[in-house]
């Protein structure tokens, strides 16, 4: 490096790859661990953190003596390059690290992480993700402990390759083993941590606990959701929907009527899977969603993955990051999301016909944090204007648009799971399949035994 080089970086300023230092001290080694566990970066001695040039003054032994102390205090033992400059006649030292191939490092026992121009202190559950990352796999990649093959649910696997197939991403074909083989969701005659949380026949205790909350304290209703990930991701949007208001807009000549829901769905849909998708599924931890009158609360834990940051969910060019790569991998081949970084840039298309809902996301207490609602100001009601009769019938629309959801997640779905699913009778259950097959709008291929729902496509 020349001296007009070190002056263009110092004049940047300190940033995610470059730190200023007056001196040679404990901070430098831990900014080096930073870097080395995430993209490295170069640290320059003897500049303030303003950008001023200060200057050091150096022994025949300076640099061999920070070499030394560098090497003795990291694990596994770092050894940056150490370059010095003139620049104004004063001596400058540069201390470059690349990023370390096997992660993470570690100053005395403690892990550190760049984010932004600072170090971040990793807690047990980031250390565990830079490792899993550095080498290329992830936690539901690995054998769960003593499971085989007949703890999954055959029909919930047959279920999926169908749902696969017909969404054209990839084409399974062969036994569900097999299948499960190719995906990678069984390794050596064991199924991976995935494959159980996705089939497996016995409830795994990994929650989505749900309330309906007038105030902080006041709990007007709460669900414990279970089951495999499929399963809850629909559950717990039939759970949220139950709890919304619903307008309907009357158009056109033939007074079609319009479901307009409080918030949009597609964009809670979102939230929901990604709450279930990338959660820490080691921490004991469960996600929680509270619904209150003008906003929806969803917390799961686990921080962002890797070097995702705030900042970037916050535009619309970001590298996606998964922390579970085969459950991504699952949802991405039933066509349930997208694989690229996409979910945060359709939510904000979503919300955009509800000009006072605000979207707000952060990490909070160990996990991240989404909040979604409606301002203080005075907003677009979506009840407003709507009729007594067409606000007797909001709960009997809803279940509807529930029913329909169900069949078209789970064709193969029971009149007793979708009762369980609404809380409701078997009775209204029927009552309402019947209507949906009147109207078109749903038909049954195949006896009860064995046959499915198929739900009509819009015209």
């Amino acid at each position: 490096m020349n001296t007009e080089q070190l002056k263009h970086i110092i004049d940047k300023g300190e940033n995610e790859q470059v730190e200023f230092k007056q001196t040679f001290n404990q901070q430098v080694i831990q900014t080096l661990v930073a870097f080395a566990n995430c993209v490295g970066g170069r640290i320059v001695i003897g500049v303030s953190d303003k950008g001023i040039i200060t200057g050091l003054d150096l022994s025949a032994e300076s640099i061999q003596n920070w070499q030394n102390e560098i090497k003795s205090k990291t694990e596994p033992a770092l050894f940056p390059d150490i370059d010095s400059l003139t620049v104004d006649s004063k001596t400058i030292v540069i201390i470059s690290i690349p990023e370390y191939p096997v992660k993470p490092v570690a100053l005395q026992g403690r892990f550190y992480l760049r984010k932004n121009n600072s170090n971040h202190l990793l807690s047990a559950s980031e250390i565990n993700d830079v490792y899993l990352k550095s080498i290329q796999t992830s936690w539901d990649s690995y054998p769960y402990p003593n499971a085989k093959y007949d703890d999954l649910n055959e029909q919930k696997i047959r279920l999926f390759i169908e749902r696969v197939n017909q969404g054209g991403r990839f084409k399974l074909s062969g036994t569900p083993y097999e299948c499960l083989q190719k995906l990678r969701l069984i390794k050596n005659n064991v199924p991976t941590n995935a494959a159980m949380l996705l089939f497996s026949k016995e409830e795994l205790f990994y929650n989505v606990h749900i309330g309906r909350f007038k105030t902080q304290s006041h709990i007007i209703d709460d669900k414990m959701v279970r089951g495999n990930l499929f399963e809850a991701v629909e559950n717990t949007i039939t759970f949220i929907i139950s709890h919304l208001k619903v307008a309907f807009e009357i158009t056109g000549k033939t007074s079609q009527r319009t479901e307009i829901f409080e918030y949009p769905l597609p964009a809670l849909r979102e939230l929901v899977l990604n709450a279930i998708i990338h959660r820490d599924y080691t921490s004991p931890t469960d996600i929680q969603i509270r619904i209150f009158d003008k906003e929806i609360n969803i917390f799961n834990p686990g921080k962002l993955f890797g070097n995702l940051t705030i900042e970037d969910l916050k535009t619309d060019n970001y590298q996606a990051q998964s922390r579970n790569k085969l459950i991504t991998e699952a949802f991405y081949l039933t066509k349930d999301i997208e694989k690229y970084g996409s979910g945060y840039r359709r939510i904000r298309e979503y919300i955009a016909n509800y000009p006072t809902m605000y979207f707000h996301f952060e990490e909070n207490s160990g996990g991240y944090l989404v909040k979604i609602g409606y301002t203080n100001q005075k907003t677009k009601d979506v009840t407003k204007d709507v009729t007594k009769d067409v606000t007797k019938d909001v709960t009997k629309e809803s279940r509807y648009f529930m029913v329909l959801e169900l069949l078209k997640n789970n064709s193969t779905i029971t009149i007793d799971e979708i009762a369980q699913n609404l809380t409701v009778t078997r009775r209204t259950v029927l009552r309402i399949i019947d209507e949906l097959k009147a109207h078109g709008k749903i038909k049954r291929i195949g006896g009860r035994k064995f046959g499915h729902w198929q739900v009509t496509p819009k015209q």
